[in-house]
């Protein structure tokens, strides 16, 4: 048995045709399909044969070669100048964050004027 709450008591009643058939759906109706969004056909799957397109070579092998090579750098900074710069930055902004938090809890542990 389905229960529903009743709005004046405030309390479950048993409602087994109201379970049955929910007020916002209507029996019988077939479903509408929507307009198309797109003015192009889309592909499907089987259409494009067997072979596939791709936007570019694959570069994994070369990525892999760099990022494998025993140089001593740590693999964060294997990506030249981009990442030493970025990796420069990110400890900076930690270090005077760090600092700032410091200089703040310096000040709130300092007794207020009276």
């Amino acid at each position: 048995m389905y229960y529903r709450l009743n709005g004046v008591t405030q309390r479950l009643t048993g409602a087994p045709a109201a379970a049955c058939s929910p007020q916002g759906l209507r029996p019988g109706v077939p479903p509408v399909s929507p307009p198309a969004i797109f003015a192009s056909p889309t592909k499907l799957a089987s259409e494009t044969g067997s072979q596939v397109e791709y936007l570019g070579a694959n570069r994994v092998p070369d990525l892999q070669r760099l990022f494998q090579r025993s140089d001593g750098l740590p693999v964060h900074l294997k990506g030249g100048v981009i990442d030493k710069l970025l990796y420069r930055t990110t400890m900076s902004l930690t270090a005077g964050g760090v600092l700032y938090c410091l200089v703040a809890l310096y000040f709130a542990a300092q007794p207020g004027d009276k």
